[in-house]
């Protein structure tokens, strides 16, 4: 909170700044916003894959999610808006189910969806369940972390000078899912010269995140009984070995996690630094360039993703009928037992360029395009390219079809399933770390009317869209989404 308080304090003088920097010959100041104006947008995103980070880069990925959206923008007077966005998006995963791959395992991750991290209530009795425990990497299991509630709130405010050439912003935000919560602020600045052809914005943020972290249940549970594989979840449990046979749970050589160190630091702290600049080159050209730095600390990586090592034995809970083809979808009842969670670096640098060049063709006809170059310290180089049309079709209606392409190449800690090897430092199974190219293909229609002539209540209807878009990676990841959205100004 005193990095929040520094940033607000230090955006103070801009706003004083432009409080006194007023044109006295000035006799007519149009509002920056003349009316309250509404936002609304609703979605529903659904995936499916095969390299499920949380079962250690197999596995489902299917995962849907509804996503609602509230943009309010309110003018304080003629120079200063207040904007508030709320976000609650609700999600079903079968991936992160799998965090408790088993039936009948621990009461703390059931269908109650109880988070209590008390370790008196935090497994049932599960002395004669032998038989019973089995999973797979295929299929959502009946875990409370198949389904989830994110939570965003975010509040600007933005002050703009006496002659508009300069914009002035300060903003807050809060976010909150069952397993991390994050604060963020951010301040900026934006400049206009050259008759407002010529525009220059720097802005600064900082997110404070803290993890309550969650494990798989086979990793939990071996730290919580420290070691003991006859205990809650294991007793009465067989484990097997790679060629299906019980082993015996005493032995020097039975499974156990090779590192049974869990989160040390449960914060997770993101500054960046946004650098804009952008330019009218003629009446049907306008080129705009854009970098942003961003350094990371603390607990980057997720608790949640097992890794498996390639230079370790092989142990399973299940059936031993379907451990030699466990990597495959007809595997429905044998689960392998993580060798560890992923581990990063504490630290990260990321760095993108970007350019944008949007050329007026004709009255009907505007293209849009974008061009990114990522690189970051962990070994991954990336390139977007997008190109979007929008076509007006008659006086309120106008069709945006867009094209996306994006490729990257793998961090340096990334490998498949059971190609990692122990001796490593970091290691992730996580194929978005992984080395991908990526197509999407949108489609957009949008309604204007700048008279606002429908009305619901006292607001006037100033546009309707619907989109479209849909991915696909080379690794087999598909994913759509359809979006809704409306917006409205409240008229006296």
């Amino acid at each position: 909170m005193k990095i929040v308080s520094f940033l607000l304090l230090w955006a103070l003088p801009f706003l004083v700044l432009a409080q006194n920097n007023k044109d006295s010959t000035s006799v007519f100041k149009k509002r920056v916003l003349e009316n309250v104006e509404i936002d609304i947008l609703a979605s529903y995103y659904e995936q499916d894959g095969k390299n499920a980070a949380v079962t250690g880069g197999i596995g489902t990925e299917e995962l849907s999610d509804l996503a609602s959206d509230i943009f309010i923008s309110i003018p304080l007077n003629d120079d200063d808006v207040l904007r508030i966005n709320a976000t609650v998006s609700a999600y079903t995963s079968a991936s992160s189910s799998n965090l408790n791959p088993f039936s009948g395992a621990s009461r703390g991750e059931d269908d109650d969806d109880d988070h209590d991290d008390d370790e008196d209530d935090d497994y049932e009795d599960n002395g004669n369940n032998s038989g019973e425990n089995t999973g797979t990497p295929w299929a959502a299991s009946s875990g409370a972390s198949r389904k989830d509630t994110w939570a965003a709130f975010n509040a600007s405010y933005t002050h703009s000078s006496e002659d508009r050439n300069s914009i002035y912003s300060a903003n807050l935000n809060f976010a909150n899912e069952y397993d991390y919560t994050s604060f963020g602020a951010g301040i900026g600045v934006v400049r206009l010269f050259n008759q407002k052809n010529t525009e220059l914005s720097l802005n600064t943020a900082v997110y404070l995140d803290t993890w309550r972290p969650e494990y798989p249940t086979e990793i939990k549970t071996f730290v919580k009984e420290k070691g003991d594989l006859n205990a809650d979840f294991f007793e009465g449990v067989s484990i097997l070995s790679q060629n299906g046979t019980a082993i015996n749970k005493n032995a020097a050589d039975a499974w156990r996690p090779f590192n049974t160190t869990l989160v040390d630091n449960d914060k997770r702290n993101t500054y960046s630094f946004s650098l804009g600049f952008s330019q009218i080159l003629s009446k049907t050209t306008q080129l705009s360039v854009f970098t942003d730095i961003t350094y990371q600390t603390g607990w980057l990586s997720n608790p949640m993703q097992r890794v498996y090592f390639a230079d370790k034995d092989n142990f399973y809970i299940g059936n031993a009928e379907s451990i030699p083809f466990y990597t495959e979808p007809k595997n429905k009842d044998v689960f392998q037992l993580a060798d560890d969670i992923e581990r990063l670096p504490g630290s990260r640098i990321k760095l993108p360029i970007g350019v944008r060049l949007n050329q007026y063709v004709t009255e009907y006809l505007v293209l849009r395009s974008y061009y990114r170059y990522y690189t970051d310290d962990w070994g991954i180089h990336s390139h977007t390219v997008n190109m979007e049309l929008a076509i007006k079709l008659g006086q309120h209606f106008t069709f945006y079809p867009s094209y996306r392409f994006y490729n990257q190449t793998a961090a340096t800690y990334f490998a498949p399933f059971e190609e990692l090897v122990s001796s490593s430092a970091y290691y992730t199974s996580d194929f978005d770390l992984s080395t991908y190219h990526a197509d999407q293909i949108g489609f957009s229609m949008k309604y204007t009317d700048i008279f606002t002539s429908a009305h619901l209540w006292r607001f006037g209807l100033k546009g309707l869209t619907i989109d479209y878009s849909n991915y696909a990676r080379n690794t087999g990841l598909k994913a759509g989404i359809l979006s809704f959205g409306a917006g409205f100004v409240f008229t006296d």
